[in-house]
């Protein structure tokens, strides 16, 4: 999936603060827990003080007696029994061989230790130092042993569940705050960004829009601007939208002497054709008038004046050729009236079969189907359009001509008219060796020939202009044409607004 500029933009933003977040988030957590860790481990140290002051007599007060605790009978440490005892607090003393232990349970009275919990009690190693010890059936304690007087060793713990309950909590609420805010963040974001990006999104409409323009041909003037206030040079985007509106005044102008050179070459080409057509009018005309004199003309003369009259025939369909072309480039209005496509394929298919009869050629007409030169086809349905009925002929005439001349004898060459809603359609199919790609991309281009393979016999003869009139000439009348072509199928379609 491809993502915009704005997503990328708003993704980076809410995943940087997310990374922010969360590693504010841990450090916090880390520093609480081990600041709240620190208190706890200072109220162990408290607790041990408080117990070896009970053991000692330290504190001035005669030592109390040991307490008896609930279960088995035995009585439990002196610490539990002084001030300062916390909910939790576990407290053993090991002297003589003896070993008392108990803790303090949720509503302030002393419990007896099971012998599992005695035993981790006591494992931990006297040196002073708070150690995490696991109690079974109690859970997690900060521990501290140290050795008083005697030798006898004193044990005191306090429970992490408060601690662990909140630093918990805490994180818990790090983390609805934070979701909270990275939410709030991608909408902020989304928006400050989308506001951000609207002269970019303006820059890129006025590009489409210069884009879908017509360019290829004719005058082309391109009227649309970036903003001014898109141009501003001390921005990123203003700086984009100066170069945009500094290409388009480049490409105006190259436009512009483009359209001003082809309209000299139409020009020169429409007026050289002109030109040129009464000369090789007068050439043909002297040609025939040598070849009507009384005189007998010796062999080489007359084979001379057969070819200045061919060559002079081939030159005045060009000159024709390109005399058409120009006036179309140049826009000029064809006729307009109604002409029946089906009475210009009955004839162009009677002038092909008789050009070319070494090929097969087929009529399909509307709700007739002939074979060869059809006879009846007035009595089928009329297939009108408005146009120029010469120009049409010209266009039948030219891709059946093309079919003939760019495919073997005994191919089979169909020609189909028939109605599709409000357009006329005109196929012509072929069974030919095809079209090679190269060829067909540019089969409607000017001065276009066949190259060896289809090229039957048209080498010397063939213009190159043919499918280009026939282009034009369908565009003019406001239709389109489409070639399809592989090996053994060529087929030319050509669709025009159908008269009502």
């Amino acid at each position: 999936m491809t993502w915009t500029l704005r997503r990328r933009l708003v993704v980076t933003v809410v995943g940087l603060l997310t990374v922010v977040a969360a590693v504010i988030g841990v450090v916090s957590a880390l520093s609480l827990h081990a600041n709240l860790q620190s208190q706890l481990d200072q109220r162990v140290r408290d607790a041990n003080g408080r117990a070896s002051r009970a053991f000692d007599g330290s504190a001035g007060a005669p030592l109390p007696a040991p307490s008896p605790l609930p279960g088995d009978g035995a009585s439990g440490p002196p610490a539990l029994g002084r001030p300062g005892s916390e909910v939790g607090t576990v407290s053993a003393l090991v002297h003589d061989g003896l070993a008392l232990a108990g803790y303090v349970d949720s509503q302030g009275d002393q419990e007896a230790l099971t012998a599992q919990q005695k035993a981790a009690l006591l494992a931990v190693p006297a040196d002073g130092t708070v150690h995490t010890v696991q109690l079974p059936g109690l859970g997690e304690y900060r521990v501290s042993a140290v050795v008083a007087r005697d030798g006898a060793t004193l044990v005191s713990g306090l429970p992490t569940a408060a601690d662990r309950s909140t630093v918990e909590a805490f994180a818990l609420r790090e983390l609805l705050v934070a979701l909270a805010g990275v939410v709030i963040a991608a909408l902020a974001a989304s928006w400050l960004v989308g506001r951000e990006l609207r002269p970019l999104v303006r820059v890129a409409a006025t590009a489409t829009r210069v884009a879908q323009q017509p360019l290829s041909k004719g005058e082309v003037v391109i009227a649309d601007r970036v903003e001014d206030r898109d141009t501003d040079p001390r921005t990123e985007v203003g700086q984009v939208g100066a170069a945009v509106n500094l290409m388009l005044g480049h490409v105006e102008h190259a436009l512009a002497e483009r359209h001003e050179s082809e309209q000299q070459v139409r020009q020169f080409v429409a007026d050289a054709s002109h030109e040129l057509r009464t000369p090789l009018a007068s050439i043909r005309g002297y040609a025939e008038l040598v070849r009507r004199s009384p005189d007998e003309l010796p062999p080489e003369a007359r084979h001379a004046l057969d070819r200045v009259e061919s060559e002079t025939v081939r030159m005045t369909t060009l000159v024709s050729d390109m005399l058409l072309l120009a006036r179309l480039d140049a826009g000029r209005p064809l006729t307009a009236a109604p002409v029946d496509l089906v009475g210009l394929a009955v004839d162009a298919v009677a002038d092909a079969h008789a050009a070319g009869p070494d090929h097969v050629w087929h009529l399909e007409l509307p709700g007739n189907q002939a074979t060869g030169t059809p006879e009846g086809a007035e009595e089928v349905d009329a297939v009108e359009v408005l146009g120029d009925d010469d120009r049409l002929r010209q266009v039948l005439a030219n891709l059946l001509s093309n079919a003939r001349l760019h495919t073997p004898a005994g191919t089979v060459v169909t020609v189909s008219v028939r109605r599709e809603a409000d357009q006329a359609v005109l196929v012509v199919h072929d069974d030919g060796p095809g079209i090679p790609e190269p060829l067909r991309s540019r089969l409607f281009q000017r001065f276009t020939r066949g190259d060896a393979s289809r090229n039957r016999s048209a080498g010397s003869t063939s213009t190159g202009l043919g499918m280009a009139i026939v282009h034009a000439v369908v565009g003019a009348h406001h239709g389109t044409i489409d070639v399809a072509s592989e090996p053994g199928s060529t087929t030319l379609t050509v669709r025009l607004p159908a008269a009502d």
